[in-house]
């Protein structure tokens, strides 16, 4: 068994050896993703494994060893994380733990020292807990990313972000049910199976398999009418993770509606673009902001190749570009409002009311200031510009039941029905012109 090893600090460390002995468990938000996510870090011999458990329990162990004045996500993640080394399926000597950080004030960033916290006060604090970042936050010797892991990572992204479009505009119509789903499964197996090819791991051939990907989910036999299409936003966790949201996807499926969820390469434009402001806002290195203007060019250009290979496709709708959507909320926060989602937020909400899905679910987790700052305290602003938009905030909590946070979207999409919808390609009007139009 591999030597347990700490740092100065007193950090338990990811050894080299553990990385031949030990399984890596990562907490799930977005199933197609992050099972693509795993796979990679397979390629580079990681044995791990995305936990996908879903229960009540997950809560109640996580209100057991976190503070209840915790935010709702990280309480959740400490409890699936916990609650998986305790359930006898793993090995607790050869179990690692990793989380992702982004550099940033919110959970992402510290709430892997509730996650320490929590292990001790479970007398699990043998079992080595690992920070995926880019911000060099925490290193460990036996976890390290290569360049050719973070191409593979980005990649990842965009490949589940476009299924993640695609199967949400399928799924809802498909006429043999579960064929969206088998599609995106093949596609997801060819897709990381590639990384590991000489040469398929390239812009390029990133292009053309986008082309693919859309000709082959065109192909998928689809019937029925159009469905109120219900956009999802908020805190980055509870927007994704079934567990978080209590499968809130399925739901708004199962009332027959279609789900609209931006993708995820957003986020991650917005954390890169995060590094150049603080440059402008608080100065810093030169060096610093051209490194990071380079990531981020690269990064809307992988997601305006995406863009245009689904616009090229009358039979779906392609999402909007990162500099759209910041182009859309300048009016309404500035960009050094960058806490949590921050600004990019509000500009998911607008991005959608102009792209013709006005119905809106804001999922606000317990405990997230910057969250309700920039969700629900511009409900009523964006309300007051766009009449026709309808948004509701979904508040997520331990003390929050499934049956009450499903009957006020019920309401909202009863509302959705009684309201005219507005076509994707048709402009929607700011409150003053909306005011000329229709006032006088």
């Amino acid at each position: 068994m591999a030597k347990l090893v700490y740092d100065k600090n007193g950090r338990l460390l990811f050894t080299k050896e553990m990385k031949k002995e030990y399984t890596l468990l990562i907490p799930q938000m977005l199933p197609i993703h992050f099972a693509m996510l795993e796979k990679c870090l397979k390629l580079h011999g990681y044995s791990c494994e995305t936990l996908t458990s879903n229960h009540r329990g997950i809560v109640d162990t996580g209100l057991k060893y976190v503070h209840n004045d915790t935010c709702y996500p990280a309480l959740l993640v400490i409890g699936q994380f916990i609650e998986a080394v305790n359930s006898g399926e793993y090995d607790k000597n050869k179990v690692a733990l990793l989380i992702t950080q982004t550099g940033g004030g919110c959970r992402a960033s510290n709430y892997i020292h509730l996650l320490r916290r929590a292990l001790k006060k479970a007398e699990l604090d043998f079992v080595p807990v690992i920070s995926l970042n880019l911000s060099g936050l925490e290193k460990n010797p036996g976890f390290t990313l290569s360049i050719k892991m973070i191409r593979q990572f980005i990649y990842a992204i965009m490949y589940g972000d476009i299924l993640m479009l695609l199967i949400n505009q399928c799924r809802p119509y498909e006429k043999h049910k579960g064929s969206t789903d088998a599609l995106a499964k093949r596609w997801e197996d060819r897709l990381v199976g590639e990384f590991r090819l000489p040469g398929k791991l390239s812009y390029r051939e990133m292009v053309k398999n986008f082309k693919r990907i859309v000709a082959d989910f065109s192909s998928i036999e689809r019937m029925g009418e159009p469905k109120v299409r219900v956009g999802i936003v908020g805190e980055i966790y509870i927007k994704y993770s079934p567990l978080g949201n209590n499968n809130l996807e399925a739901f708004l499926l199962s009332e027959g509606a279609e789900p609209v969820v931006p993708g995820l390469i957003d986020f991650l434009i917005f954390k890169i673009n995060n590094r150049d402001v603080d440059v402008d806002l608080y100065g810093g290195s030169r060096l610093k902001k051209t490194v990071v203007g380079i990531f981020q060019r690269y990064a809307e250009k992988c997601q305006k190749a995406m863009i245009e290979a689904i616009k090229k496709n009358p039979d779906f709708r392609a999402p909007s570009p990162f500099s759209s959507i910041r182009e859309l909320a300048k009016d309404y926060l500035g960009p050094g409002n960058k806490m949590g989602e921050g600004w990019l937020l509000t500009g998911e909400m607008l991005e959608l009311i102009h792209e013709g899905t006005n119905n809106i679910i804001c999922t606000q987790p317990f405990g997230c200031l910057p969250n309700h700052i920039v969700g629900k305290g511009m409900i009523r602003r964006l309300k007051d510009d766009y009449p026709e938009s309808n948004i509701v905030a979904i508040d997520y909590d331990p003390g929050a039941t499934k049956i009450n946070q499903e009957n006020r979207i019920k309401l909202m999409l009863a509302n959705a029905k009684r309201k005219p919808s507005i076509a994707a390609d048709t402009a929607i009007p700011s409150g003053r012109e909306y005011e000329k139009q229709h006032i006088g």
